[in-house]
């Protein structure tokens, strides 16, 4: 096991293409994925059934949230009263509401978590969470007839960086970052609470004195984003641990839901303030003009006007100089959303920071006239043709500058 590292989550991982037996429940009653020997190396080889406690996952990209549910597989060998003929062993699994969602060609991933459980997810054919799934563990986006597997997961691609956790996180598996050499200066500086995501934001970027954006305004952003989330987290779990110490009165379960769910609530909306926070900086480094938030029709609001809202709405400002930028730290098919936010702008951007979209995705926004913009660290993600398209910060920033400077 190797910290920071997905080895530090997980024994072995296997991924194959669900066959029509394996997906068809009209087709087939068996209920079973066949063990290879490569499985076997991480799983054991039981002398008798054995049921192994497993987290079912689905996945795509129309649900916002994945579908859970947990049950078990089986493993055994299917010749154990078959004298003279070596084990075959194989996965029974139940009927549960992710089988029932399965179709033939999805992705199909087991995994063997250091607690001992199994995850196995199911990922929809051609979606965004089947090519991160294949990016996050390394796999190539070749059809798998049969698993195909890596059980050392310490190479320098199996790095848990910012990407990597939100994909980690979105399948139920928490992710440890901190910074404890800063918990009392923030703890002394906020007041021992959160503070205001602007106010946070700004703190994060003081502790990387050396990071200039006219450099490299790429990675900036992604450094000052990955020492946000390392530092959030850190101040979050003492808070959380204060706070539960404290404990709940024996009638005040409602206390404790809603507590709960201003965690989960505070989580998804900060990573998109700060985002905003952070790329406003990148701009105003530079010198791009913009308008945070300015109302275009209809009381839409895009994430940025470029170069400002006053621009927008004068009908002698020539369009072709306006430009806007949605931002999404993950898309889904929230991307869509943007296509409304400007109707004067005809080629519309949105910013992102999620890994290995699908082609099919990507796809779709080329031909809605939405260009992706994704910061350069994360372009190897993406496939060969994909990132022949896709714009860097740096790249969408020059382009807005050439159009304020444009007569």
């Amino acid at each position: 096991m190797k910290r920071g590292y997905l080895s530090e989550y997980f024994e072995g991982v296997a991924i194959k293409r669900l066959s029509a037996v394996e997906a068809d429940q009209t087709r087939s009653n068996q209920h079973e994925y066949n063990a290879t020997r490569e499985m076997l190396a991480f799983l054991g080889r039981p002398s008798e059934a054995t049921r192994l406690d497993t987290r079912f996952i689905y996945l795509s990209d129309e649900d916002d949230e994945p579908v859970f549910e947990d049950a078990f597989l089986t493993l055994y060998d299917s010749r154990e009263n078959q004298a003279g003929r070596s084990a075959e062993y194989r996965f029974y699994f139940p009927t549960t509401r992710v089988s029932q969602l399965a179709s033939q060609g999805d992705l199909l991933l087991i995994a063997k978590r250091r607690d001992g459980g199994l995850l196995v997810i199911i990922a929809e054919d051609g979606s965004s969470a089947a090519s991160q799934l294949e990016w996050l563990f390394g796999f190539s986006e070749d059809t798998y007839p049969k698993f195909s597997v890596r059980a050392e997961l310490e190479n320098e691609q199996d790095r848990v960086g910012f990407a990597a956790t939100f994909i980690l996180e979105s399948i139920g598996v928490a992710v440890t970052h901190k910074e404890e050499t800063l918990l009392d200066t923030m703890l002394s500086r906020f007041g021992g609470k959160f503070p205001k995501t602007t106010e946070f934001s700004a703190f994060a970027r003081e502790t990387l004195a050396g990071v200039d954006p006219r450099e490299d305004a790429d990675a900036a952003l992604m450094a000052w984003m990955e020492r946000e989330e390392i530092l959030f987290r850190t101040l979050e779990r003492h808070l959380i641990a204060e706070r539960l110490s404290k404990g709940f009165a024996a009638d005040s379960i409602d206390d404790f839901v809603s507590f709960s769910l201003s965690v989960q609530n505070r989580r998804k909306s900060r990573v998109g303030y700060a985002l905003e926070n952070h790329l406003e900086v990148v701009f105003d480094s530079l010198g791009v003009k913009h308008k945070r938030g300015g109302f275009t029709e209809n009381k839409s609001r895009p994430d940025f006007l470029f170069p400002g809202e006053t621009a927008y709405h004068d009908p002698s400002f020539d369009e072709s100089r306006l430009s806007m930028l949605a931002v999404k730290s993950t898309c889904k098919d929230r991307w869509r959303q943007a296509l409304a936010e400007a109707d004067r702008i005809s080629t519309k951007h949105l910013l992102t920071l999620e890994a290995a979209i699908s082609p099919n995705q990507t796809n779709e926004m080329k031909a809605k006239k939405l260009q992706l913009v994704v910061p350069s660290a994360l372009h190897g993600t993406y496939n060969d043709s994909q990132r022949i398209w896709l714009m860097n910060v740096r790249g969408f920033a020059d382009h807005a500058l050439i159009l304020q400077t444009t007569e």
